[in-house]
């Protein structure tokens, strides 16, 4: 499976538009990763364990949006967009959904 941003594959030509595919995940963040966070907030640097949680959630959104896919008998997604958020009490839990139109390549 093809997952491209871009609207085409260079050198392929696209046969069919199957539809929209989606995927979303959604990931709640634990208490002592919110306390290290907002450590790092005051004296700066990267959150790892924010890092990694982003990347999960991520990961799953796309296979979801790829097994969807499949499901349609497409060989690529094109045109994805991925969005981020934070949602919750606090915003204590981590979105991500990825959207994409599935197709068929030659």
């Amino acid at each position: 499976m093809i997952l491209s941003t871009t609207n085409n594959i260079e050198g392929r030509e696209t046969v069919k538009y199957l539809g929209l595919v989606s995927g979303d995940a959604i990931l709640g963040a634990n208490i002592f990763r919110d306390f290290f966070a907002s450590i790092r907030d005051i004296v700066g640097g990267r959150s790892a364990s924010y890092e990694k949680e982003l990347r999960k959630a991520k990961n799953i959104a796309l296979e979801e949006m790829e097994e969807q896919a499949k499901n349609l008998g497409a060989n690529a997604i094109v045109g994805i967009d991925i969005d981020y958020e934070t949602i919750g009490t606090n915003s204590s839990m981590l979105m991500v959904s990825a959207n994409g139109t599935a197709v068929v390549l030659e």
